[in-house]
């Protein structure tokens, strides 16, 4: 018979949810053209069936839903917080985005944020107050931009609102119309001063921006720590095969849905000089104590768990 302890550890309910979204490019999100219908799927872990619990709506990157998803879902599960695990991919077709970001525009995973928040907002088992947002590289950029008050009107959710963006490693090389006027909640980045996939540098930036407006943000850096810290699997470090890497990429949107590239003044393309192919992704383990330590301090206090879960 397992211990107590190990049954704590032990996830009560596993539930496979579809739900409705829209599949738009990048330029028909930023106009907020009505896109085009798609279905996708998540897994929602709960800790209990009893009551109702926090949850986490996590966001995978361009490689999919893998190992460093699964660890945070444990993670969260460990201090009584569900987790759905969004896979924006699969349901649409794609295996990856690493080779060819226009597979799916990061935009669109914003929608996909929204509709699983008012999806899982009608769970039994699920505090509707009580919903925050993770994700990761491309689902980072989601996370954060799903924050933006011009998004939310054009697409957000109806029926809940998320109690904090978590984004790690967000690409944030693109200054977005009207980006700093973002909803009022909390924001708090994690992000590897050492990355050279997605530079932290845009991110710096963008936070300094926020703050100037008054924004309740934080950016946790990790000096060395590189792309995807937070993941086991790349151990020692690994060379990306194939990558588009546009984070070094300085662009703004200068009228809606027009992405310029301000080293040419010209419209961004991942032809552009700037775009390299060439990236490291490597696990960091200080790295990512750190990070489980400072996200359940946060989530203790942002969810008010009881102590002896925190």
């Amino acid at each position: 018979m397992p211990s107590p302890n190990q049954n704590q550890l032990l996830t009560v309910r596993t539930e496979i949810h579809s739900f409705e979204t829209l599949t738009l490019s990048d330029k028909e999100f930023l106009v907020g053209a009505a896109g085009t219908p798609a279905r996708i799927g998540g897994e929602l872990r709960l800790p209990g069936d009893l009551e109702r619990y926090p949850a986490v709506i996590l966001i995978h990157g361009s490689g999919g839903a893998t190992a460093n998803v699964d660890r945070w879902a444990r993670e969260l599960h460990a201090i009584g917080v569900a987790a759905f695990i969004v896979d924006c991919f699969t349901g649409r077709g794609i295996v990856e985005t690493v080779t060819d970001q226009t597979r799916l525009g990061s935009c669109s995973m914003i929608v996909d944020a929204y509709r699983a928040l008012d999806h899982l907002s009608q769970h039994r088992n699920i505090d509707p107050n009580r919903i925050a947002l993770m994700g990761f590289s491309k689902g980072g950029f989601a996370t954060i931009y799903s924050s933006l008050a011009r998004f939310q009107k054009m697409y957000g959710p109806k029926l809940a609102r998320f109690a904090a963006y978590i984004p790690f490693y967000p690409p944030c090389g693109i200054k977005y119309l009207d980006d700093e006027n973002t909803v009022d909640a909390p924001i708090r980045i994690f992000h590897g001063a050492g990355d050279n996939y997605v530079s932290i540098e845009p991110t710096r930036k963008y936070v300094a921006r926020l703050r100037a407006a008054g924004r309740n943000v934080e950016l946790a850096e990790f000096p060395g720590a590189n792309h995807v810290f937070d993941n086991p699997l790349y151990t020692p470090f690994v060379d990306v095969v194939n990558p588009l890497v546009a984070g070094f990429c300085e662009r703004e949107e200068r009228a809606p849905g027009e992405i310029i590239n301000v080293a040419t003044g010209k419209p961004f393309t991942w032809d552009d000089p700037c775009v390299r192919h060439k990236a490291t992704v490597g696990y960091d383990e200080a790295a990512t104590a750190q990070t489980t330590e400072l996200l359940k301090s946060f989530l203790s206090t942002l969810f008010k768990l009881p102590v002896n879960q925190a």
